[in-house]
């Protein structure tokens, strides 16, 4: 064995510095595997709940202390309950070897053709009373609404997205999920609001697009099949008979900025593990 001044032993540092690697590889892999889902709030909820527990026994709170540790102690098995669906998709992809797969870049595809695409089918749809319900992924997972339609993948077109939505057809009825230019899923079932300010002149699309709205930060788009009129929700709000600038700069701003936070937290994330 190699021994360095002060006794230490040479090769039972690099084991350590080896495992050390291995730990933060894998810890940083699963954060940026749940990144984007509801799991992370869930990761956020078992770091408050294990503050209070260490103030609680810091400063000797005994019915904290106790209420804490029942939370911890059970808290396992209400995490498996809960989070079942994202448990088996996360396992799925280790089974894939997405857990070790390089992360894609998030601006390898330009929002102006995207939104091109978008505002060019809205525009075909509104003109011929055409209902359609485009939700656009951005931060919040979608993925346990996508699995509630059909599967596309396909890169998106305003052709494609306008075939989908078109009467008759298979897959009209529904709402279509988007993935930066990709077309997820069609025919997807959303979560229906039960908020009491929504306006009963609107149909089930609209408040579909509030539901998702309320519970992702998912960007969704409404084209009435009554009045042909255009709405869009973000985090629990309407705005509704948007022209097709109004759509398009509202598409674009929010694009614009969540592919900067993307990028930001992606830098950050490749410093910390460089580092």
């Amino acid at each position: 064995m190699y021994m360095l001044d002060g006794g230490f032993d040479l090769v039972e540092m690099l084991r350590i510095g080896v495992d050390i690697a291995l730990v933060w590889y894998v810890f940083y892999k699963v954060i940026m595997l749940i990144r984007g889902t509801k799991a992370i709030q869930l990761v956020k909820g078992i770091v408050v709940v294990l503050s209070v527990r260490i103030i609680s026994m810091i400063f000797d709170l005994p019915t904290l202390q106790w209420l804490t540790y029942q939370a911890i102690l059970w808290g396992f098995l209400a995490i498996i309950i809960l989070f079942q669906p994202e448990l088996r998709r996360a396992l799925e992809q280790i089974g894939r070897g997405g857990l070790f797969a390089r992360t894609s870049k998030t601006s390898e595809y330009s929002i102006e053709e995207t939104v091109s695409a978008i505002v060019e089918s809205c525009s075909y749809m509104a003109k011929r009373r055409i209902g359609a319900l485009i939700t656009i992924e951005l931060e919040t997972g979608t993925g346990e609404y996508a699995e509630t339609g059909i599967p596309i993948n396909g890169e998106l077109s305003h052709q494609l997205l306008t075939n989908i939505f078109t009467p008759n057809t298979p897959l009209h009825d529904g709402a279509v999920i988007l993935k930066q230019d990709t077309i997820v899923a069609a025919a997807c079932y959303l979560p229906l609001s039960e908020s009491r300010f929504i306006s009963k002149e609107l149909g089930t699309r609209h408040r579909a697009a509030m539901g998702i709205s309320e519970v992702t930060d998912a960007l969704t788009i409404v084209v009435s099949e009554e009045t042909g009129a255009i709405s869009c929700t973000k985090n629990g709000e309407l705005r509704r008979d948007m022209d097709l600038e109004s759509l398009r700069d509202f598409l674009i701003g929010n694009l614009s900025l969540n592919l900067k936070s993307s990028e930001n937290k992606a830098w950050k994330w490749r410093g910390k593990k460089n580092g």
